[in-house]
């Protein structure tokens, strides 16, 4: 039995522990730097650590360890969230191990900040891990748990590097010097010849020890890559069955780079083989990734793991569901207003507060950035579809109706329970209901989970939830409405509420500057105009008795209008709407007599004399036309 000897020492002696793999990456850009590895070489390190590979480990001995490992280089996608709470599920189900691991060796894309918000949002998530960055420190990346950490690949370069010079001495990887423009040159060749490119490794390979060594003393920038064998690799999925892939469909790929940092593909195999990952749950897109990790655990000569490769998520018209899909919307977005204001660009960019040419480019898809899409969406005022857990939390939806979603996106139980909280995930989850085919992501039903788990909360906590989402992404309120005011405002939108963003969009008005106050034309000439401006004249005859309240609550004040239409033989609905225009430009409002103890005597009072003075003046003819 052979033993591949490398990595890190604890402090109860050696891990000895089985393995496995995870997601591939571009590799085009590993050898676009210029700069030596750290060391100037790839040697074995200076650390006393160490760890041990056991080879072929009874499966008795494996507990299920399942690990979530995103790269963090933004905010968590929809996608990466169904992924990791699928681990979580499969490893809480078989008693075992969740870890999160962080892919951070792209150092021109990784931040500490995308750290940050991918653990936040998995937390608010309610997925919760046994290893790897602490949620509850201020610096995931320094205050970490677990035995087999350290959890970012950028802190374990040195077992790195022990790995990488193993498969070196055994000739299973070698150096190569070729300089990105000369790859380049070969592609171009390649493709004029109208043939597909694959590296071609003899001029590599026919390099002498010394010229290797001459090559490094004069600081040529180089990459290993690492020699495929001849023979077919066969992928034994969970979900896809078998599929197998001849080896002349891999050339020998990049497995380190000339910045001196590992790709996915070899980091991730070294770190699920030391961590003990035993079941790799990944998308589909990554299938095609398999073949290469394979090929390194069999040079490592360790056993894989068990994978399944999870259903791509698409969106109802069968597009992918991606990043991109923002850019498309505010794209669309843009193309209408300049169609609706003659074409021009310089205006729209100024209403977007973007560069003229940044505008240009985006319009023309040179770019598709994030950020020109939210400032296009913004100054157009559209929409932008929901695709990162953050974008469902500005968007106010509860974390626990998306795990409910997310749970039944692609996966079903044997026993077709729609209703799946995370413990009944945690108890029923198996990998055998996870479907082929892409699951569709529809928001209208999303939409609707969150409508329901609203209705379920009690007024309390959705007062305390509400308060606290307003507090972070709508804090306006949380400033101009006392206490009381608010609860009030929480308690009258709970139950027509499908999202916690929704009242923040229907009670506008209520944080408004009163002189701000935009009506509805159709309401004005519906509940004011009308008949003569009978509305006009109710609201300027009660304006008088409302001065007179001296307790502006909701019950004072429904008392005071009942007595005011007593006394001169009307309904409700004769005043009701008029002082709905009047407080609100509209006619949709929270109960009415909570609507103004919510604004208070005062900006009530000055709404309607404002109403009064810019509507009391129009004539009946208007309404009717």
């Amino acid at each position: 039995m052979g033993i591949f000897q490398t990595g890190i020492r604890s402090g109860r002696g050696f891990l000895n522990v089985p393995g496995v793999c995870d997601i591939g990456r571009d590799e085009a850009t590993a050898a676009s730097s210029t700069t030596r590895p750290p060391d100037g070489s790839i040697s074995k390190p200076s650390s006393a650590a160490s760890v041990s590979f056991v080879v072929n480990a009874p499966e008795s001995a494996k507990p299920v360890v399942t690990r979530f490992a995103p790269s963090p280089t933004g905010f968590l996608h929809v996608g990466g969230a169904r992924t990791a709470l699928f681990n979580w599920a499969y490893a809480r189900r078989h008693g075992g191990r969740f870890i999160l691991r962080m892919e951070d060796t792209d150092q021109l894309r990784s931040s500490e900040e995308s750290t940050l918000k991918i653990v936040r949002d998995l937390a608010w998530l309610g997925i919760d891990w046994d290893e790897g960055p602490d949620p509850n420190a201020p610096d995931p990346m320094q205050h970490q748990i677990g035995e087999h950490g350290p959890y970012f690949q950028s802190q374990r370069l040195p077992l790195y590097r022990e790995a990488l010079q193993k498969l070196l001495d055994r000739h299973l990887a070698y150096e190569a010097f070729e300089t990105p423009d000369e790859l380049a040159e070969r592609r171009a060749t390649a493709t004029r010849a109208g043939e597909n490119y694959r590296y071609d490794s003899s001029a590599a390979l026919s390099l002498t020890p010394e010229q290797i060594r001459q090559y490094k003393e004069e600081g040529r920038p180089y990459v290993v890559r690492f020699r495929v064998p001849e023979k077919t690799f066969t992928v034994e999925d969970r979900i896809l069955g078998t599929v197998s892939i001849a080896s002349s469909e891999i050339e020998d790929f990049v497995i380190w780079k000339a910045d001196g940092f590992p790709t996915y593909h070899f980091a991730v195999v070294v770190d699920d083989i030391m961590m003990g990952v035993t079941d790799v749950l990944r998308g589909q897109e990554h299938l095609m990734n398999t073949p290469k990790h394979l090929a390194l655990y069999e040079a490592l000569e360790q056993a894989p793991p068990r994978y399944a490769h999870l259903p791509l998520i698409f969106n109802p018209d069968g597009s992918k569901m991606s990043k991109r899909d923002k850019a498309k919307a505010a794209r669309a977005a843009a193309k209408t207003w300049l169609a609706q204001n003659g074409g021009d660009q310089q205006k729209l960019a100024a209403a977007a507060g973007l560069a003229g040419a940044d505008l240009e480019d985006f319009l023309q898809k040179r770019k598709d950035d994030v950020a020109l899409a939210a400032a296009i969406a913004q100054a157009t005022g559209v929409h932008l579809p929901e695709i990162d857990i953050h974008d469902f939390r500005v968007s106010g939806y509860l974390p626990e109706a998306l795990v409910k979603y997310l749970a039944l996106l692609g996966w079903s139980p044997k026993n077709d329970q729609e209703d799946i909280d995370p413990e009944t995930l945690a108890k029923l989850f198996d990998v055998s209901g996870i479907g082929k085919s892409p699951a569709r992501f529809d928001r209208v039903k999303l939409m609707t989970v969150d409508a329901d788990e609203i209705r379920r909360l009690l007024a309390e906590e959705f007062h305390r939830r509400l308060r606290q989402y307003f507090t972070e992404f709508h804090p306006e309120f949380v400033r101009l409405l006392t206490p009381p005011q608010f609860e009030v405002f929480a308690i009258s939108y709970k139950e027509r509420a499908r999202t916690l963003a929704e009242p923040a969009e229907a009670g506008c008005f209520f944080v408004c500057d009163d002189e701000a106050v935009r009506y509805d034309p159709a309401a004005v000439r519906k509940a004011l105009l009308a008949n003569e401006g009978a509305g006009m004249r109710l609201l300027s005859e009660l304006l008088p008795e409302l001065m007179q309240v001296e307790t502006w609550s909701s019950e004072i004040l429904e008392q005071k209008v009942e007595e005011f239409l007593r006394a001169r033989e009307l309904g409700l609905g004769k005043i009701g709407q008029p002082l709905r225009v009047a407080i609100s430009g509209g006619t949709v409002t929270p109960p009415l007599f909570d609507t103004m103890a919510i604004l208070g005597k005062e900006r009530a009072l000055r709404r309607i004399e404002r109403c009064l003075k810019l509507h009391g003046h129009t004539s009946a003819r208007s309404a009717q036309s």
